[in-house]
């Protein structure tokens, strides 16, 4: 049997881009925040775009607290409990969006591509949103780009390229990897690395906004698998 050589990198975002869990991520940051540190909540995160490391970083500065690594880490831990102990019921919590089951697979059925993350959240969080909706099946996720690596979103992108590269024994060149996302800090992690920039119109940010930051191709959602294909595959 011929195997076909790994040629292509897609690195997906998931929030307003796979899935919508609007309002869980404050409800668990408030929970999280007053567990691990005693503090109510005062003041809401900024989601859009950022990674866990820079939500986190920023939020406990925000409210007084020195964002030193062992009360991230003792956050986070409070963040992925939270997250397990619901992981049952997301999927009364939330929704996966339209095209995007259909999107993953569509992409999969074509040799060569590998598929894995670049997202803001934690890798045990990312699991739990996307097995809500068996939307893991296609996704690599132990080679993905977590936002625990980095305040800087771009810092993600080369991470999963070399975790990809390693694992296929292969290289792949900048034009050959896609970042699909909804915000401009997407885009952004896409063009700092020479990289192909797909952006969905499925969060915040309108078509116009992500075309002014950059993106290659700007698509209103995924529901038009001929359409998703052309953008991510070339």
């Amino acid at each position: 049997m011929t195997t076909t050589r790994a040629h292509r990198l897609v690195l997906w975002d998931i929030d307003h881009t796979l899935v919508d869990y609007s309002g869980v991520g404050l409800r668990w940051y408030t929970e999280a925040l007053l567990t691990a540190t005693g503090t109510e909540l005062s003041a809401e995160p900024d989601f859009g775009g950022n990674t866990e490391r820079a939500i986190s970083g920023a939020l406990l500065a925000s409210h007084g607290i020195e964002p030193d690594e062992e009360t991230i880490q003792r956050l986070w831990a409070e963040l992925i409990a939270i997250s397990a102990r619901e992981s049952a019921t997301l999927h009364e919590r939330g929704r996966a969006l339209d095209g995007a089951a259909a999107s993953l697979a569509a992409v999969a059925g074509h040799g060569g591509v590998v598929q894995t993350l670049v997202t803001g959240n934690l890798p045990e969080i990312s699991g739990h949103k996307l097995a809500a909706f068996d939307l893991d099946e296609h996704l690599d996720l132990a080679i993905g780009g977590y936002g625990s690596l980095s305040a800087h979103r771009p810092d993600l992108v080369p991470h999963a390229v070399s975790a990809a590269s390693a694992k296929h024994a292969t290289t792949f060149a900048p034009e050959t990897v896609v970042v699909v996302g909804d915000t401009p800090e997407d885009v952004r992690a896409a063009l700092d690395h020479g990289a192909v920039s797909v952006a969905v119109a499925t969060g915040r940010y309108s078509a116009d906004e992500l075309r002014t930051a950059g993106a290659h191709t700007v698509l209103p959602d995924l529901r038009d698998l001929d359409t998703v294909r052309r953008a991510v595959l070339g």
